[in-house]
């Protein structure tokens, strides 16, 4: 179980290293605006153009991103309905719990488990494709729109090409689609900021914790708690449901979707939420909470598919 200990750990040292900076002086409300720009404006655009770019992009035609995005949204919606019934928020802060229900960390944590369990790490990239080129923008485009305050047609097909991070995974895609390789003078400098995005907003994040009181987040206790069943329960099994059933997967495909489904919320959950000021304690305590929990699940996904 070495790759799944190892992906949460590595992820656990450096939130705690940003928890303990801001407990130090190092790092206050400033720091983490400062780091969440930073990322969102140059390391992640960067990131996602690099990982894009390297994807094979003939994936999308392969019998997992389907399933993915059936997944994703199965359970997004069903947070959508628990708010619309129950939560009662607006639509931004909806965004952001589906998009913490449904957002998997599958680079990070994703690899290191897949290549533990499968011996490869296949189900890893038509995630991330189905996450960067649909997901993201759909949620980053319902946060642009809530935050200009009004809607209109036109808004709504040009706000997608103003957010960097859209338009960095959108050129990546096209690059890849006619395999054009990039000269190495070019892409060093650009795999170098990428590397950056990862652990720039781990340590926002764990700044970010200082002087937070779990499930005492200013009256969303219900929807963290719905947010973390869902991704931490309800998604993994969406997912054994859909490949089985739906989709007739062999056993070995099927573990790797479960597992992929089962992982933690991205810290991109967090970034988007930090950036648009809407719904960052459901983001933060979603992530930490599931993050928290997902070695016990992936644990006994393991045990019980492998076989």
């Amino acid at each position: 179980m070495g790759g799944v200990l190892v992906g949460l750990a590595v992820i656990g040292v450096v939130i705690a290293v940003g928890y303990v900076a801001a407990r130090c002086g190092l790092g206050d409300e400033h720091t983490v605006s400062a780091l969440t720009k930073i990322a969102f404006f140059i390391t992640n655009p960067v990131l996602l153009f690099t990982v894009v770019l390297k994807s094979d992009i003939t994936v999308v035609f392969s019998a997992y991103v389907p399933l993915a995005l059936l997944t994703a949204l199965i359970t997004a919606l069903l947070y959508v309905g628990a708010s619309r019934i129950w939560f009662r928020r607006p639509l931004a802060d909806t965004a952001v719990g589906a998009m913490a229900s449904s957002y998997v960390n599958a680079n990070n944590i994703g690899i290191p488990i897949t290549l533990y369990a499968l011996g490869d790490a296949t189900p890893v990239a038509p995630v991330l494709l189905v996450q960067l080129l649909l997901l993201a923008p759909l949620v980053l485009t319902v946060l642009d729109l809530s935050a200009a305050g009004r809607f209109s047609p036109r808004l709504l097909l040009t706000q997608p090409f103003r957010n960097p991070m859209i338009i960095a995974t959108l050129l990546g895609a096209v690059l890849a689609a006619f395999h054009v390789k990039l000269p190495e003078p070019v892409l060093a400098p650009l795999t170098l900021l990428g590397g950056a995005a990862v652990p720039v907003v781990l340590l926002a994040f764990g700044m970010s914790l200082r002087g937070t009181r779990m499930l005492r987040s200013g009256g969303h206790t219900a929807e963290i708690l719905t947010a973390t069943a869902l991704k931490s329960a309800v998604m993994p099994a969406v997912a054994f449901v859909v490949g089985r059933f739906l989709f007739h997967l062999e056993p070995h495909m099927l573990l790797g979707v479960v597992l992929m489904a089962a992982l933690p919320p991205a810290q991109n959950v967090f970034l988007f939420a930090s950036k648009y000021g809407r719904g960052m304690a459901v983001a933060r305590e979603t992530i930490l909470i599931s993050t928290a929990a997902a070695a016990p699940v992936l644990v006994l996904i393991v045990w019980l598919l492998a076989g």
